[in-house]
């Protein structure tokens, strides 16, 4: 899934808003969420009342509302059933951003500058757009292999999760973050050709990788390695080396910072 913010005047963001979803929606499926600064809402009816989450079916569709729901995690809901998401109001999202004139707010990655709606070229951005990472989830690589059309011979699923651990033995410096980054263009290249070399074993129908880059704090997910497969052992012998030479062959940079020092974990070799 594609994740892209808007940030600026709120008329205007809504305008822009509109305008990109009607051309993505000429590729696939679109979910919009925008952040609601009003107090019209009491505390009572923003919360869900007494429950931690409240949904709501009208003629219009679903609504939600509740406190316990971070943008993360709503993202991570998002990405096996949508295509790309479009963020109104949230200028701090680490995400690509399409900044408005007007915007007060700095974003970390700007996508776009655009006067207002009207200059807005949405094929440029949604050029743009398909340049930059994907938001994955494990649930969003196994809903892709799912739908594989190799799926009905398949009897196995078998993945791997990489991680932000804390430490490795108790006398460790706990880990605050991790930092990735990727060599451009050659890391996706090697990644991909690791898949398709290890797509042709005999029962092995979808190799599907993806390793976050950036700021990863200690317990959040690092890479992700799913295997459609006809049978369990090819499929968890196959997402073992697949894992395995992602980390060996894929060049990607590691910097970690726990809470006494950083460095980057090749230079302690």
């Amino acid at each position: 899934m594609y994740v892209l913010g808007v940030v600026g005047p709120d008329v205007a963001t809504d305008r822009v808003a509109e305008r990109l979803v009607n051309r993505l929606r000429e590729d696939g499926r679109v979910a919009t969420v925008a952040r609601d600064e009003s107090d019209r809402a009491t505390d009572s009816e923003s919360s869900g009342g007494l429950a931690d989450a409240s949904y709501r079916l009208s003629k219009d569709g679903w609504s939600a509302t509740g406190k316990e729901r971070s943008l993360p995690k709503l993202l991570s809901d998002l990405a096996p059933d949508y295509d790309y998401a479009i963020l109104t109001g949230f200028p701090k999202a680490d995400v690509p951003q399409i900044v408005l004139r007007g915007a007060e707010a700095e974003v970390r990655e700007t996508l776009l500058e655009v006067d207002d709606a009207d200059t807005l070229d949405p094929a440029e951005a949604v050029s743009k757009l398909h340049g930059t990472e994907p938001y994955e989830t494990l649930d969003s690589l196994v809903t892709q292999a799912k739908a594989s059309e190799d799926a009905p011979y398949s009897g196995a699923i078998a993945t791997f999760t990489g991680r932000v651990r804390s430490k490795e033995d108790s006398e460790d410096e706990p880990t605050k973050y991790l930092e990735f980054e990727k060599y451009e263009g050659v890391a996706a290249e090697r990644m991909d050709a690791i898949s398709d070399e290890l797509t042709e074993r005999e029962g092995v129908f979808e190799v599907l990788m993806h390793h976050r880059t950036g700021v990863i704090e200690y317990g959040e997910d690092i890479v992700f390695v799913v295997v459609l497969a006809g049978h369990r052992e090819e499929a968890f012998r196959t997402v073992e080396d697949g894992i395995n030479r992602l980390k060996d062959e894929v060049p990607i940079f590691k910097k970690e910072v726990t809470s006494d020092e950083q460095f980057w974990v090749h230079e302690q070799s």
